[in-house]
């Protein structure tokens, strides 16, 4: 009898406590809408998760509908149903043109085509407990997308090193939720139940590690750059004696300079005075051995002349006079 009673009561606590769980997992995005109602815009948030957790509380309202004794799976699954309808609404009011298109291309798509096509299908087509079975096995399905959908976010996070858009209080309570359920599905012995919960909670887990790596990475000190200290190394003996006898010479110098600068004016023009005195000599002997040209009275002159005595020639123009006495010179 207690073993009988135990196995009573505890589908109904973990039913209860799952119960808590999914209703604190619902009430997670609520920062996120209360931040796009206050920025007036959902730019950077994604509203697939919403549709796909929608999805979902239906799909599982039509089984627990079919399953006997399921009112705690009929009451959350609805309740969720209102909330995430509340959810996809503020967010279609607040984003931009392109999400709204997309936002409504997928809520018509999948939770009014797909879901009343499945409807009728199972209702059509299947009947009692197979009717059940496939239902169940789409149930596990679109749960696992539901656990998996915040795995999207992963991407965003390792590409852009920021944990901004991961809402780690939604990835906790899933988790919890996933596992809960899981208990809830083992004493129930409902694998249509228990299999999603297991994927759910090792996705849970995962993204949250990635979570605390990258949180971790973000508050993490940047390293303080190094100060660049110059080292001034000490000079030898030596080195050092040569140093201050070079020093004390230019202080010499430095000294001195006022009288030795004139001194060293003066001396550098004597010596350009003397080369150029040297190249104007150079100048004038040229001159004295380049005759000029006769001018027209020495021409005349010299063609009068040059009829009276044919026996003496015209020097010509082109003919350079070199003195006697310097030909003497050369002879010696």
């Amino acid at each position: 009898m207690e073993g009988k009673s135990l196995e009573h009561f505890l589908p109904i606590a973990f039913g209860i406590l799952g119960n808590i769980i999914s209703f604190l997992v619902y009430l997670a995005p609520v920062p996120t809408i209360c931040k796009i109602y206050q920025n007036k815009s959902a730019e950077g948030y994604s509203s697939l998760s919403y549709n796909l957790s929608l999805f979902s509380c239906l799909i599982w309202v039509y089984y627990a509908h079919l399953k006997p004794n399921a009112v705690l799976l009929i009451s959350i699954n609805a309740i969720g149903c209102l909330i995430l309808i509340s959810y996809i609404t503020i967010y279609l009011v607040f984003a931009t043109r392109k999400d709204r298109i997309f936002t409504l291309q997928v809520f018509v798509a999948l939770n009014l085509v797909t879901f009343i096509g499945i409807l009728f299908l199972t209702l059509l087509l299947f009947s009692g407990t197979n009717r059940l079975t496939v239902l169940g096995w789409i149930c596990v399905g679109f749960s696992i997308s539901v656990y998996a959908a915040p795995m999207s976010t992963i991407r965003r996070v390792v590409r852009t090193r920021s944990v901004e858009f991961m809402p780690v209080n939604v990835l906790v309570c899933l988790t919890l939720s996933a596992a809960i359920w899981l208990g809830y599905g083992v004493f129930t012995k409902d694998v249509f139940i228990s299999i999603p919960c297991i994927l759910g909670v090792f996705f849970g887990i995962g993204q949250i590690v990635v979570y605390v790596i990258y949180r971790r990475k973000e508050n993490a000190p940047e390293p303080a750059e190094p100060e660049h200290i110059v080292e001034v190394a000490e000079p030898a003996p030596a080195q050092a004696a040569e140093a201050q006898v070079t020093a004390e010479g230019s202080d010499n110098e430095d000294g001195d300079g006022g009288a030795q600068e004139p001194a060293a004016a003066a001396e550098h023009i004597t010596k350009i005075a003397e080369h150029v005195a040297q190249i104007a000599e150079h100048i004038v002997k040229l001159a004295e051995m380049t005759p000029m040209s006769p001018t027209q009275e020495e021409r005349n002159a010299a063609a009068e002349e040059g009829e009276r005595s044919a026996v003496e020639p015209v020097v010509s123009a082109n003919v350079i006079n070199i003195p006697a006495s310097e030909m003497n010179g050369r002879d010696e």
